[in-house]
């Protein structure tokens, strides 16, 4: 397995480049060579809804992706992470219909979360209703129907396939503990902790990111996998000071901000909310434009002012490409409005200039990019998909096949962004200082240094384009062509 190394991290399903693991690993090694370090490969488990993350078990490969074997052969050559989703289990796993069909006899009774064990008096004031943190406009629970005809409300925060764990019963740490060994002992460096925040969970509270449980938790599961050399990344979307104190406590966190903030200085050739974000983000970092989800809203709440923030979920739509509200509402499955589904590309309008822009700045930021394979591919919006789904995150996770992959990597853009990554994982400067340099309001200036290496971006936001200088150790400035 390799370890955690300060390159470029492809976020992948394991059937979206190619048809399977096999596929995947022939594409990367054909046409991305150098472009890319890491891998997270997103849920790869046998799974009843969400595209995977709606986990039947962590013991298994999904037959028809491959097997461990194959994940292995993976972790050889680029340092590979997955999730574990902590909050919660399919509800056709093993575990749950268990449950189902023996109740308080079976072995997993305290492995989920009974409304008439946590709330005094079996139910929820509305005020305690009120209070919880909801991504979804419903109760937080599924009825349990048990074999012998009789049922219960047990918690449920997402989709009704995804069945809330207690995670403070025994039974529940035993479950972690013995999943997260799994994973380790399979050639990952990182698991991701996929909805953490929500698995502390308190009566009379927002049952999201409470202190100090949370801080409790994540440091149980860091016991189990720091033994084994595998590094926790807590995920979470929520204001950014949560981000901070995250990392305040030694983890790597995501930097969810910058996709908004990058648009917005994009849009409006102004770059001072994006600097200041810049200056006072966590160094210890993963990087985001695009992810499996949509381009988050909620992340650069304080960041940017709401007037600001509402702009600039109307210039996306305004001057986005095919990216419309109804994609964000029930007609489409999707009622988190905290997120618009969008390709990166598509939100900049399918214009090579101002996508080339943000990952050159995001390649500067502070912390390791990740790039997920639809931007890899600077892939457009599919409406395809999308209409044929009636599932809005659909219009960003396009199916590619090997033919249609080798004609994409010809486009230029690609050519330059694969470039642009390649030289991002191969310069040593940015092993080193972040240097924001002063600059006009439209402009951006980065240096990275290391050791007498540097490189510097030279941002021009009003004209949408950059350039990239750099040097080794006493050798003259050169300037990347692209």
């Amino acid at each position: 397995m390799k370890k955690l190394e300060n390159k470029i991290m492809l976020i992948t399903y394991a059937d979206s480049m190619g048809h399977n693991l096999q596929d995947l690993n022939h594409i990367l090694n054909r046409y991305f060579k150098g472009a890319v370090g890491g891998l997270h490969v997103l849920p790869f488990f046998p799974s009843s809804a969400d595209r995977g993350f709606a986990p039947m078990t962590y013991r298994e490969v999904e037959k028809s992706f491959g097997s461990w074997e194959d994940i292995e052969a993976l972790s050889d050559q680029y340092y590979m992470m997955c999730d574990y989703m902590i909050n919660h289990i399919s509800a056709h796993s093993a575990y749950y219909q268990d449950f189902l069909a023996r109740k308080d006899a079976s072995e997993y009774k305290d492995l989920f979360i009974r409304y008439k064990d946590f709330w005094e008096g079996g139910e929820p004031t509305q005020e305690q209703v009120d209070a919880i943190y909801k991504r979804k406009p419903r109760a937080p629970y599924v009825m349990a129907g048990f074999a012998d005809g009789t049922s219960e409300k047990v918690w449920c925060t997402f989709d009704e396939e995804q069945i809330d764990i207690n995670c403070k019963s025994e039974t529940a740490k035993k479950f972690i503990r013995d999943n997260l060994e799994c994973l380790c002992s399979h050639g990952m460096s990182m698991i991701r902790l996929d909805a953490f925040a929500y698995a502390t969970k308190k009566a009379g509270t927002s049952c999201f990111f409470i202190e100090p449980d949370v801080w409790e938790f994540l440091h149980d599961c860091e016991k189990i996998t720091d033994p084994h050399g595998v590094t926790i990344l807590p995920e979470i979307h929520e204001h950014y000071t949560m981000q901070q104190r995250i990392a305040d406590k030694g983890y790597y966190v995501y930097d969810f901000a910058l996709p908004m903030l990058l648009i917005h200085a994009i849009y409006s050739g102004k770059t001072g909310y994006l600097r200041h974000w810049l200056e006072i983000c966590p160094r210890r970092q993963f990087t985001t434009l695009d992810t499996h989800d949509g381009i988050g809203v909620v992340d650069v709440k304080d960041l940017l002012p709401d007037d600001e923030i509402e702009k600039t979920r109307e210039e996306i739509f305004r001057f986005g490409a095919n990216v419309k509200k109804v994609y964000n509402t029930a007609a489409y499955n999707n009622l988190d409005i905290y997120q618009i589904n969008c390709t990166y590309y598509s939100a900049l309008g399918d214009d090579d200039a101002s996508y080339l822009l943000s990952r050159a700045v995001q390649f500067f930021a502070p912390g390791i990019p990740q790039v997920y394979y639809v931007g890899l591919l600077a892939g457009k919006n599919d409406l395809k998909l999308l209409e044929e789904t009636k599932v809005g995150r659909n219009i960003n996770r396009h199916y590619y096949e090997e033919a249609e992959i080798a004609e994409e990597v010809k486009r230029p853009v690609v050519v330059k962004l694969l470039k642009l990554m390649e030289f991002r994982n191969s310069n040593p400067a940015f092993n080193g200082s972040f240097e924001l340099k002063k600059c006009a309001d439209n402009e951006l200036v980065i240096r990275r240094e290391y050791e007498g290496n540097y490189a510097e971006l030279h941002a021009d936001f009003a004209g949408r384009s950059f350039t990239i200088t750099y040097a080794g150790a006493g050798e003259r400035q050169h300037t990347l062509e692209l």
